[in-house]
């Protein structure tokens, strides 16, 4: 069995809000890579429920950010499609972004 290690380091200011993000994985050659954001989901099967965790760094433009949420929802839609075959939900969740989409400057 393989096993593989995602791993992210977050600096934070005197009020503990994210300046800088960092990530490395064990299946990504280099060194660690900086981001603005991250959004994490973990389904917990015990409570029916989604665990999520949410960062940004205080510097993150507002358009990035809409476009950081635009972008996730759409691979969220992709993985709907895949993972259930649920086409109808998937197209729905791909609309929105689409709607969404027209609110970013490109």
């Amino acid at each position: 069995m393989s096993k593989s290690e995602i791993k992210f380091e977050v600096e934070t200011d005197d009020e503990m809000i994210p300046e800088r993000i960092l990530w490395n994985a064990t299946n990504k050659p280099g060194e660690q890579d900086e981001t603005k954001a991250i959004s994490i989901a973990v389904w917990d099967h015990e409570e029916q429920n989604t665990l999520r965790i949410d960062l940004w760094t205080k510097d993150m433009p507002l358009d990035e950010m809409r476009g950081f949420y635009i972008n996730a929802l759409a691979g969220m839609a992709e993985s709907v499609k895949d993972a259930t075959g649920d086409t109808e939900m998937a197209d729905a969740m791909l609309a929105l972004c689409e709607k969404f989409a027209e609110r970013v400057p490109a």
